[in-house]
């Protein structure tokens, strides 16, 4: 299986460095990534598998407490969004030296093949992997349309 990654226009023009010893005047200027600084941004993956009855979706959200996630079915479209806090604090003695703040939000959405029944689905949090079955709405068919 391949392995998908997404294209960054502006990571190219991040590398490029026109002023040559004036890199430091505009480190973070417009182009860079916000979390450059941080061991990597706010992610949230996916893992969506079929039966015959029910989608099963697992997403890796770590970190993150079961009251700030939300999931909201309409039909086949299914959202995931979460709210990241993140503190790191260094201190030497009393003094801190070093604080790290990042409050913000991750999002997934999706369209699945078959509408979901949203009465019955339901979700489950725990040890970072959010896991929801989302059973298959029953009695809908599609329907072929000849051409005249």
């Amino acid at each position: 299986m391949a392995n998908i990654t997404r294209f960054d226009p502006f990571n190219e023009l991040a590398r490029v460095n026109p002023f040559g010893d004036f890199d430091d005047m505009f480190k973070g200027f417009m182009v860079r990534p916000v979390f450059q600084g941080t061991a990597t941004a706010p992610q949230m993956k996916l893992e969506v598998s079929e039966d015959d009855k029910a989608y099963t979706v697992k997403a890796e959200i770590p970190g993150v407490s079961k009251e700030d996630i939300k999931i909201s079915v309409d039909g086949n479209q299914v959202s995931i969004s979460a709210e990241v806090k993140k503190e790191t604090e260094k201190k030497e003695g009393k003094k801190v030296v070093h604080c790290e703040r990042y409050y913000g939000q991750v999002a997934r959405s999706f369209t699945l093949d078959h509408e979901v029944e949203q009465g019955s689905a339901k979700a489950s949090y725990k040890d970072g992997v959010l896991e929801a079955v989302l059973p298959k709405r029953q009695g809908k068919t599609s329907k072929q349309i000849a051409v005249s």
